[in-house]
């Protein structure tokens, strides 16, 4: 029996599915594009296009999932759990059978119209590497969300300009008296300036009014975020409400002013600056630090990959450093798939209370 040959949205969404198991089993998959270039021409020519679209069926097995990628342009072949011990080898022999099978099926002139593609999810990528494998190949329901949300995104960003702009004109008396408290109290830049990931992995410079004392050692954050991640992590004793935050309650490197900062969230201002510089938002994921993401399981990569950063959003507003990390990078996905307008208009609304009253805050 012929192998069903799924249309484009049926076997994007396939992509997308296998995608997100990948991430949880750990089994690689790999993806298998074939161009057919000049489809009509070969269409033409002695029906090439169902020869090929035969000969794919009869190739692979019956866990694989063939359909098209580009309907009628580029057909995709999807090899699941293909193992983890030697991706090289696998992908060698694949590359060796299925051009041995073109080459049998098809004239000369007819293969070379076609063009092989291969793409491993997940990719051996350098530690700290967040940015999307192959680029948007194997992240096709990621781009039709992007290429729907066009104008909205148009929307989100006029509102990140003007907002920021106003926040940094209305809040300057106060950008002014902080930094005069932390040069009268501590040495060192008004500024911290820290390496962080931002969206599909890019990194950017990020800005916070300094809370810490210079030249400290960032290894006892380091050992937290880690254990924070893998799910180690105990709840620290809090300031003010009796139930206690995942985070660093009792950091030897944060100044007297800095805890003040930081407990009312003032040392986040600067961060408007990142927003009017196209870096941030007003509202999305908290950017990462390159430390954290190598602790990253393949799952929380996608809070990153699926959202740009902001200054505040659903973790913030729903019990912040209470709230543990999976379930932290959970509204973080539930967000980058359901955001509007009128959701970062609500959550904006709902921040300032959140801030008030200092819950999760440390």
């Amino acid at each position: 029996m012929e192998r069903v040959v799924l249309d484009e949205q049926a076997f994007r969404r396939m992509i997308s599915i296998e995608r997100k198991r990948s991430e949880r089993s750990r089994k690689p998959f790999l993806l298998m594009l074939l161009d057919m270039g000049e489809s009509r021409s070969l269409e033409k020519s002695g029906k090439a296009l169902d020869i090929v679209l035969g000969a794919l069926s009869r190739s692979t097995r019956d866990t694989d999932v063939t359909g098209w990628y580009e309907d009628r342009n580029i057909v995709g072949v999807m090899f699941t759990e293909i193992g983890t011990e030697d991706r090289d080898t696998t992908l060698t022999t694949l590359i060796s059978r299925f051009g041995e099978m073109l080459r049998t099926h098809l004239s000369s002139d007819q293969f070379n119209r076609i063009s092989l593609s291969f793409h491993v999810f997940p990719e051996e990528q350098e530690q700290g590497d967040m940015k999307r494998p192959s680029g948007s190949t194997l992240y096709p329901d990621l781009t039709e969300r992007e290429d729907a949300r066009k104008s909205l995104r148009v929307i989100k960003r006029v509102m990140d300009v003007v907002g920021s702009i106003a926040a940094l004109i209305f809040l300057s008396p106060i950008f002014l008296l902080i930094a005069a408290v932390i040069k009268a109290t501590s040495k060192g830049p008004i500024f911290f300036r820290q390496d962080r990931i931002g969206e599909h992995g890019e990194p950017f410079e990020f800005l916070k009014f300094r809370s810490m004392y210079m030249n400290n050692d960032a290894g006892i954050h380091k050992e937290y975020v880690k254990k924070l991640i893998a799910g180690q992590a105990a709840l620290q004793t809090s300031e003010g409400a009796g139930a206690g935050v995942y985070k660093l309650t009792k950091d030897p490197r944060i100044t007297r002013v800095g805890a003040f900062l930081r407990r009312t969230s003032l040392d986040e201002l600067p961060q408007f600056i990142n927003v009017l510089q196209g870096k941030m938002s007003l509202v999305g994921p908290r950017p990462p630090v390159p430390y954290e993401v190598e602790a990253y399981d393949l799952w929380h990569r996608r809070r990153l990959l699926e959202a740009k950063p902001g200054i505040t959003g659903l973790w913030q507003i729903n019990g912040r450093s209470r709230v543990k990390f999976d379930d932290m990078v959970r509204l973080d996905l539930q967000y980058a798939k359901s955001w509007s307008p009128w959701m970062d208009i609500k959550i904006l609304l709902r921040t300032p209370a959140v801030v008030i009253f200092g819950d999760g805050a440390h």
